[in-house]
Formats: C-alpha cells, sequence, structure tokens
C-alpha cells in the first residue's frame, strides 16, 4: 500500500509572523530583561568582606543598575505592546538600501580581540597603542604618520590616569620598570 503524501514543512501562519515582526523590539527588551536578571543576581551574591560605612556599600551601584534595566525592560516592552515604534534611522550619512559592512565589523571585532590577548603579555600602554591604532585603521584611517603616534599618546595618558591617578592598577608589562 502506498499512500502519496506530500513533505511540506510547517509554514507559521501569516498572521503570527506579521506580529513578530511589527513587534521585534521586544527581543531589546527580552535582552534588557535577562541583562538586568544577571546584574541583580551577581550583586546580591556578592561577598563583600570590607567594613561598611554608612547605607552605600559595594553592592549599591549593580542593584541599582540591575533595577533599572529590569524597569526600563517592563516600560519598553509595555510601549511597543501598545503600539509604539522606534523612529526609522534619519541620519545624512546613512544609506539604509546599502548592506552592513562586514569587514569593519570583522576588523574591529579581530583588533578588540587580539588587545584582550595582549594585554596581559605587552602591557596596557602597548596594547592599548595597537587597539586604539587598529581601531582608526579598521574605520578607514590611513595615516601611517600621524595615527601611530596618537595611539601611544592616547594609550599612555589613559595607563597613566587610570594607574596613577585613580590607582586602578592596568598591567604594565615590560614597560613596567619604565613607566
Amino acid at each position: 500500500m502506498t499512500t502519496s503524501t506530500t513533505d511540506t514543512a510547517p509554514v507559521p501562519a501569516p498572521g503570527r509572523r506579521s506580529w513578530l515582526r511589527d513587534h521585534s523590539e521586544l527581543g531589546v527588551c527580552a535582552l534588557l530583561l535577562a541583562l538586568g536578571v544577571l546584574v541583580l543576581a551577581d550583586a546580591l551574591t556578592m561577598d563583600v568582606d570590607i567594613t561598611q560605612r554608612g547605607p552605600v556599600g559595594p553592592k549599591t551601584v549593580p542593584i541599582v543598575v540591575g533595577a533599572g534595566l529590569l524597569v526600563i525592560a517592563a516600560l519598553l516592552a509595555f510601549d511597543v505592546l501598545r503600539g509604539g515604534r522606534g523612529q526609522a534611522e534619519t541620519g545624512e550619512d546613512v544609506d539604509l538600501s546599502e548592506p552592513a559592512d562586514w569587514r569593519t565589523v570583522l576588523l574591529l571585532a579581530g583588533v578588540f580581540l587580539g588587545a584582550a590577548v595582549l594585554i596581559e603579555p605587552l602591557g596596557f600602554p602597548v596594547a592599548g597603542a595597537l587597539l586604539f591604532w587598529g581601531a582608526a585603521f579598521a574605520l578607514g584611517s590611513r595615516r601611517v604618520d600621524r595615527d601611530p603616534l596618537i595611539a601611544a599618546v592616547v594609550s599612555f595618558v589613559t595607563y597613566a590616569v587610570f594607574n596613577n591617578l585613580l590607582g586602578v592598577p592596568l598591567p604594565g608589562g615590560p614597560l613596567m620598570g619604565v613607566l
């Protein structure tokens, strides 16, 4: 016995697909909700060993930020479900008919990952200079006479401000004795 059946995949109803497309901002709400829950869970399970003076301690800011993320997620979801929509991009430099520039995105991601890998062995001043120079290159600057110099100055000033003025230790790498 043979029966004739058609092998077709189930297609979502047009109404449901249209509703999801019209309410795509709910994805941002879900992301904000997940981030808020993560920040709050991390803040509430934080082990604080220092003596706390007054009502503000190390948990205060993460709890406020996490709660703020949850409130924003709820307000945005409420607005989207009531019919609110984000405004379309109207910038003069944006052509929405053009595809995304994935080359630039991948170059920037590679520069950031490279800096993250190099910060420990080379230190922040060198890895930061490579990060700033690589980001400028990825975004289109081809001035090899000035970009490395600006990147080095920005990196060393950032290192000095954080390490010496703010007391936030950054890895100095081989330049630790010099700086």
